[in-house]
Protein backbone atom coordinates (compact mmCIF):
# COMPACT_ATOMS: atom_id res chain seq x y z
CA UNK A 1 0.00 0.00 0.00
CA UNK A 2 1.65 3.47 -1.29
CA UNK A 3 1.33 6.40 1.43
CA UNK A 4 0.75 9.73 0.34
CA UNK A 5 4.12 11.78 -0.97
CA UNK A 6 5.09 14.13 2.05
CA UNK A 7 8.76 14.91 1.23
CA UNK A 8 9.08 14.03 -2.25
CA UNK A 9 6.13 15.79 -3.41
CA UNK A 10 8.59 18.66 -4.84
CA UNK A 11 11.44 16.52 -6.27
CA UNK A 12 9.98 16.86 -10.23
CA UNK A 13 9.93 20.96 -9.54
CA UNK A 14 12.73 22.81 -11.79
CA UNK A 15 14.90 24.07 -8.68
CA UNK A 16 13.39 21.61 -5.99
CA UNK A 17 16.54 22.36 -4.11
CA UNK A 18 16.51 25.54 -4.00
CA UNK A 19 15.01 27.70 -0.97
CA UNK A 20 12.45 29.79 -2.51
CA UNK A 21 10.64 26.67 -4.53
CA UNK A 22 10.58 25.08 -0.83
CA UNK A 23 8.93 28.84 0.88
CA UNK A 24 6.49 28.48 -2.64
CA UNK A 25 4.95 25.11 -1.30
CA UNK A 26 4.71 26.31 2.27
CA UNK A 27 7.95 25.69 3.72
CA UNK A 28 9.21 27.96 6.71
CA UNK A 29 5.35 28.77 7.38
CA UNK A 30 5.56 27.60 11.10
CA UNK A 31 8.67 29.43 11.68
CA UNK A 32 7.15 32.81 13.01
CA UNK A 33 5.02 30.80 15.46
CA UNK A 34 8.24 28.50 16.68
CA UNK A 35 10.17 31.72 16.80
CA UNK A 36 7.93 32.82 19.90
CA UNK A 37 7.11 29.36 21.53
CA UNK A 38 9.63 28.11 24.72
CA UNK A 39 11.99 25.70 24.11
CA UNK A 40 10.03 23.61 26.22
CA UNK A 41 6.97 24.24 24.51
CA UNK A 42 8.42 23.72 21.00
CA UNK A 43 9.82 20.00 23.12
CA UNK A 44 6.04 19.22 23.49
CA UNK A 45 5.31 20.02 20.37
CA UNK A 46 7.52 17.51 18.78
CA UNK A 47 6.13 14.93 21.57
CA UNK A 48 2.86 15.66 20.55
CA UNK A 49 3.35 14.99 17.05
CA UNK A 50 4.55 11.65 17.46
CA UNK A 51 7.21 11.99 15.65
CA UNK A 52 10.28 9.24 15.11
CA UNK A 53 13.67 8.57 14.19
CA UNK A 54 14.56 6.90 11.10
CA UNK A 55 16.53 3.70 12.93
CA UNK A 56 15.33 0.53 13.42
CA UNK A 57 14.15 1.12 16.74
CA UNK A 58 11.76 4.38 15.83
CA UNK A 59 12.56 5.99 19.22
CA UNK A 60 10.30 8.82 19.47
CA UNK A 61 12.21 11.86 18.91
CA UNK A 62 10.26 13.59 21.64
CA UNK A 63 11.32 12.18 24.27
CA UNK A 64 14.83 12.41 23.23
CA UNK A 65 14.53 15.62 23.26
CA UNK A 66 13.38 15.84 26.66
CA UNK A 67 16.08 13.75 27.83
CA UNK A 68 18.86 16.24 26.46
CA UNK A 69 16.67 19.63 28.16
CA UNK A 70 16.40 17.99 31.56
CA UNK A 71 20.45 17.07 31.46
CA UNK A 72 21.94 18.81 34.41
CA UNK A 73 25.13 17.73 34.54
CA UNK A 74 27.80 20.99 34.46
CA UNK A 75 29.61 19.43 31.55
CA UNK A 76 31.69 21.71 28.99
CA UNK A 77 28.76 20.86 26.51
CA UNK A 78 25.58 21.72 28.94
CA UNK A 79 26.74 25.90 29.17
CA UNK A 80 27.23 26.34 25.83
CA UNK A 81 25.12 26.02 22.97
CA UNK A 82 25.55 22.44 21.30
CA UNK A 83 24.03 20.63 18.50
CA UNK A 84 22.87 16.81 18.75
CA UNK A 85 23.60 14.71 15.79
CA UNK A 86 24.03 10.78 15.02
CA UNK A 87 27.48 10.74 13.31
CA UNK A 88 27.41 7.07 12.46
CA UNK A 89 25.49 4.21 13.20
CA UNK A 90 27.80 1.52 10.87
CA UNK A 91 26.03 2.03 7.89
CA UNK A 92 27.76 1.70 4.27
CA UNK A 93 27.55 5.51 3.94
CA UNK A 94 29.31 5.82 7.37
CA UNK A 95 32.33 7.47 5.97
CA UNK A 96 34.41 5.98 9.58
CA UNK A 97 33.45 2.35 8.81
CA UNK A 98 36.95 0.34 8.16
Amino acid sequence: MAGAKILTVDWDKPDSFALGTYKASGGYTALPKALKMQPQQIVDEVVKSNLRGRGGAGFPTGMKWNFVRKETTPTRASRAPSRIARSCSARPTCSSRG
